[in-house]
């Protein structure tokens, strides 16, 4: 069989040709399929073009696959330059053929602003089926697996945006994902923001849209391999500890000077009809921030400064220290040391939301704000994709679940928060959620504050693949046990699924 057919986007720079013209020039492809909004006329045989309004569409990706001859598909997924390595198809070909792979993608090199660096990708894992995955720029789909995929879960979904999505999904369900740990290209990057500029991206009002497409994929996704979760939900069982107050707020903290006292007398300002107080662990600050929590604490005897005896703790760690402690009340409610409550009705309202139902844990809604406490775009961030009656199948697809989160101080001491900095709520949350109902706040209570000292806000490209990782390592571990506790309860993967 031939080798290659490549799916490639048009644009009206002038590294298009470039780019085009290596893959014509390879021996190895056979078609290149360009597309296009209309605005492209093929001028060499081996190309041709195909007019769409949407590259990810379910109807481009359909379209695609019926002039599909070739052993493999080339899915270029951005028309930004690229420029092919040495013998970097060769190499595409090789590595999927000897591993039978369903799709292979490649590190790179990417220029920005003028200045070459590597830019390492992660490997595929069973949990790594969050929407915004890095495969780069180049996916090399072999043509039977995407048969297989086909014909065994329907066609890619008729959607506008997600289509891509819905088919690595389909295929990865059945067939491996093979990272090549070799740059095999250079891709020309365009958005030089900075990773906390676009941490918020997937969560804009205007992605809404997307959004549910790709909830959509995803829940169908959970069915195929036996890992959906139904809306049915255990009931709490019986909490029988006693507290000496209503609430607590847990803060962690290590050297925020700057921040932890706004934090805390954002705490102090809250009107409740409960006795509450804050828990601060600081996690041995080696500059004011000590000094400032024993100011407070001496000033207001609900201000709680903990230093634990432990010098490996990370923000998990110091949540556990703080939920097992003697102080700690019937709920556990969360505060960065770089944010604030919206208002004195913050803490009353999670506590109300608890009493109203059946609920393990309460999530809020925030607000991106500077130093200043100036609104920053996207603004209001509720997670509304968060449902009654899907939220908890939906969370495996995404990278957080919003904020104030605040748990049943019970249930946390049962099961504890991992010992680290990235992911350790999340982990809690969606444990919480194979068996328990979240109940949710859309309005803003909480302010969240992005600033030059945010954890997140320049991370390197290494230390955000640590924390992809992490986050996707947690999700397969999830997954795996909610395929295991459908299989104990004799529910089967759904086979022939597809939405319309």
């Amino acid at each position: 069989m031939s080798r290659i057919t490549v799916a490639l986007p048009h644009s009206l720079l002038p590294s298009f040709s470039s780019t085009l013209r290596q893959f014509i020039e390879s021996p190895l492809v056979v078609k290149v399929f360009v597309l296009h909004a209309g605005d492209y006329q093929s001028g060499d045989p081996k190309c041709e073009g195909i007019q769409t309004d949407a590259l990810t569409s379910g109807k481009t990706l359909n379209g695609l696959f019926k002039y599909l001859r070739t052993e493999f598909l080339l899915f270029v997924s951005q028309s930004h330059e690229l420029q092919l390595g040495q013998a970097a198809l060769e190499r595409f070909v090789d590595v999927a053929q000897q591993t039978g792979a369903g799709l292979t993608y490649a590190d790179y090199h990417e220029i920005k602003a003028g200045q070459r660096s590597e830019h390492p990708l992660i490997d595929y894992q069973l949990g790594s089926i969050r929407d915004g995955f890095d495969f780069g720029a180049m996916m090399l789909f072999t043509g039977r697996a995407v048969r297989n995929a086909l014909a065994t879960y329907g066609k890619v979904a008729n959607v506008e945006r997600a289509g891509l999505y819905d088919l690595r999904l389909k295929v990865s369900a059945d067939h491996p994902v093979v990272h090549i740990q070799e740059y095999l290209y250079t891709k020309v990057e365009s958005d030089l923001r900075k990773t906390g500029e676009k941490l918020f991206d997937y969560v804009d009002p205007r992605n809404r849209a997307v959004q549910v497409e790709m909830e959509k994929v995803a829940t169908e996704h959970l069915k195929n391999i036996g890992a959906y979760l139904r809306p049915k939900f255990s009931r709490l069982p019986k909490d029988t500890e006693e507290y000496p107050v209503e609430a607590s707020v847990v803060i962690p903290v290590r050297n925020r000077e700057k921040t932890v006292a706004d934090a805390v007398n954002s705490v102090l300002r809250q009107r409740t009809q409960f006795p509450f107080n804050i828990i601060v662990v600081d996690n041995h600050s080696t500059d004011r921030t000590g000094d400032i929590l024993r100011e407070l604490a001496r000033g207001n005897s609900k201000v709680v400064h903990q230093i634990p005896l432990r010098h490996d703790l990370g923000i998990g760690g110091c949540w556990n220290e703080a939920v097992l402690s003697a102080q700690c009340g019937k709920y556990a409610v969360q505060l960065d040391s770089d944010d604030l409550y919206s208002d004195e009705t913050t803490l009353q309202r999670v506590v109300d939301t608890f009493r109203s139902g059946n609920f393990a844990m309460v999530i809020g809604s925030y607000r991106l704000v500077d130093m200043n406490l100036q609104e920053l775009p996207p603004g209001l961030i509720d997670h509304r994709e968060w449902t009654p009656t899907n939220g908890r199948n939906n969370a495996l697809r995404i990278n957080g679940l919003g904020a104030p989160r605040a748990f049943r101080t019970f249930l946390l001491r049962r099961m504890l928060l991992p010992n680290v900095s990235y992911g350790e709520d999340y982990a809690a949350a969606i444990r919480l959620s194979r068996e328990y109902q979240i109940g949710r706040i859309y309005e803003s209570l909480y302010l969240c504050r992005r600033w030059e000292g945010n954890t997140d806000a320049a991370l390197s490209i290494e230390r955000a693949n640590r924390n992809d990782i992490y986050k996707d390592r947690i999700r397969t571990v999830e997954i795996m046990a909610r395929q295991q506790l459908n299989s104990r309860k004799g529910r089967k993967p759904a086979k022939n699924r597809s939405f319309r």
